[in-house]
């Protein structure tokens, strides 16, 4: 076997840029609307709940749902053209916001904002993988981690004096600074869309050493995928497949499942926190239905994923059945995605609501300390545990992860008891600086699992996964935790449980990720 690329090919640094600021925006359009929601709960009248199920559980259905499709048409298909296509469309999406006047329309620019968003990441990893060598893929993991500080960091200062010139500039229009903030929120994204449409697209396997030829039906595949997935039509691809009678029979049961624990937690949701209906379409609707309905629909489609992934592309259902350390770093990232989620997604609001800053301070205060800190930290623990990793193959990233995702959760009771605001961000600094290194190795880790044509699918898959069980859960619990207490630190606090599984994970990770790696193309000939 000939020896792999150890330069970055023409046009990686420029393309990593790019890429890197869709990331950004991507970020800044999802979660601008935390730095917003104490405005959006006092003109729409919901409560934290409301504002967790619409943070995180619309968004997230539709994220992860379509994050599939266009994942598997990142793997055949033009990436440069798909990004811009995307960037278009979630940008329309974000300016919806700033026509909304009510819950439902809120709901349905998130809703069109998650669909949009669903190719960043899966056609972005997989472009930019065919343009960085293996042995820099902890660098490029970490400036997409600092991208992502930047959008996170970004949106609170951009919505939050945004929203405040206008209302102050305009105190008796009828648009209110919230919306003016969707509004400015949505322009650069469709400059951004020119840039991604004309960036050359690299040849695909080439930094790994494995030929991947073109894909000649990428389009249908896309579409076969949608429905492979989507409750009620799987039944028909499943048929066409000519799925065995006890794989339809196993469908049957986990729906089956899936909905009386659905029922079983709205039932304690409601018993826990009770809120009053949501209007949405004319029709009143118990929030906590809502949410784990949503909830029950993505476990589904995860269902339907994994069974239509073993009958369309056997050769990709044993590589990712066959890598325990791809599982284990999927559940991982889930588990952190619950914690950080649930924490980002009332943040402004616990610092207005606590030390009793207005939205422009914090948005200033905050919004700066996060994406400074975001930015640096990444660059920091990326090469770190690139180093490590050639130094101690199989733990050396793995160790990095383990102590950031270890650290971290105890930090925060350091953090959230802080006496006053400026207590508060002077701790918050060393806290961001440890929490922002568990994402660039623990992604290394994952993407080496595969194929480099099956980068695009594996995205999608942990997309599915974190997005529905992490973005989906996290938010909301913190809320319903909140609105039932009335202690907001108690119920973001309370999310850091979940960091005792990460530990024991990322130890099996530690240990098995070197075996698993090298059993990757065993498995993907079976």
């Amino acid at each position: 076997m000939p020896p792999l690329p150890t330069n970055i090919a023409k046009g990686g640094r420029y393309a990593l840029v790019i890429i890197a600021l869709t990331q950004a925006m991507s970020l800044l359009d999802r979660q601008i609307l935390a730095i917003l929601a104490p405005a959006i709960k006092k003109d729409l009248g919901v409560g934290d709940a409301e504002m967790g199920l619409l943070y995180g559980t619309v968004f997230a259905l539709f994220y992860a749902l379509f994050s599939l499709p266009v994942g598997r048409l990142a793997d055949g298909w033009v990436r440069t053209r798909l990004l811009a296509i995307s960037i278009l469309f979630w940008s329309a999406a974000t300016g919806l916001a700033g026509l909304s006047t009510s819950f439902g329309l809120l709901a349905l620019s998130r809703l069109g904002v998650g669909i949009g968003e669903a190719a960043t990441s899966p056609a972005g990893t997989s472009l930019i993988y065919d343009y960085w060598p293996r042995q820099r893929r902890g660098f490029v993991m970490a400036v997409m981690a600092s991208a992502i500080a930047l959008g996170l960091g970004g949106s609170l200062i951009l919505g939050g004096l945004a929203a405040h010139w206008w209302d102050a500039a305009y105190p008796l229009s009828h648009l209110k600074g919230w919306q003016f903030a969707f509004l400015v929120a949505a322009a650069p994204g469709f400059v951004l869309s020119l840039f991604l449409w004309t960036m050359h697209e690299p040849e695909r396997g080439a930094m790994d050493g494995i030929a991947t030829p073109p894909d000649p039906r990428p389009f249908s595949a896309s579409l076969e995928m949608l429905g492979a997935v989507t409750p009620g039509f799987h039944w028909i691809v499943m048929r066409r497949r000519r799925a065995s009678a006890a794989m339809a029979l196993r469908n049957l049961i986990a729906i089956g499942l899936i909905v009386a624990a659905m029922i079983l937690l709205t039932m304690l949701s409601t018993a826990i926190s009770p809120r009053p209906p949501l209007v949405l379409a004319g029709m009143s609707i118990n929030p906590h239905a809502l949410q784990w309905s949503v909830i029950g629909l993505g476990l589904v489609v995860i269902v339907n994923l994994v069974q239509g992934v073993s009958l369309s592309d056997p050769e990709a259902s044993r590589v990712i059945r066959g890598s325990p350390t791809l599982m284990m770093c999927m559940a991982v990232g889930m588990l952190q995605s619950v914690i950080n989620y649930g924490m980002m997604a009332f943040n402004p609001t616990f610092i207005i609501r606590t030390y009793h800053l207005s939205m422009q301070e914090t948005a200033l205060k905050f919004g700066l300390l996060s994406a400074g800190v975001g930015i640096i930290g990444p660059l920091a623990w990326g090469p770190l545990s690139d180093w490590l990793q050639k130094r101690y193959p199989g733990t050396g990233r793995a160790c990095v992860a383990m102590l950031a995702m270890g650290l971290s959760p105890v930090m925060s009771f350091w953090v959230y008891t802080a006496p006053d605001a400026d207590t508060f961000l002077w701790r918050f600094l060393p806290y961001s600086f440890v929490l922002t290194g568990w994402l660039p190795p623990l992604y290394a880790i994952m993407y080496d699992q595969v194929l480099p044509r099956m980068r695009g699918l594996t995205s999608s898959l942990y997309l599915l996964v974190m997005t529905i069980l992490g973005l989906g859960i996290g938010p909301y619990v913190v809320g319903l935790l909140s609105d039932a207490t009335g202690d907001l630190r108690f119920a973001m606090l309370s999310i850091n449980a979940a960091a005792i599984p990460i530990a024991v994970l990322m130890v099996l990770i530690g240990r098995r990720a070197v075996r698993d790696e090298a059993a990757l193309l065993v498995n993907a000939a079976g």
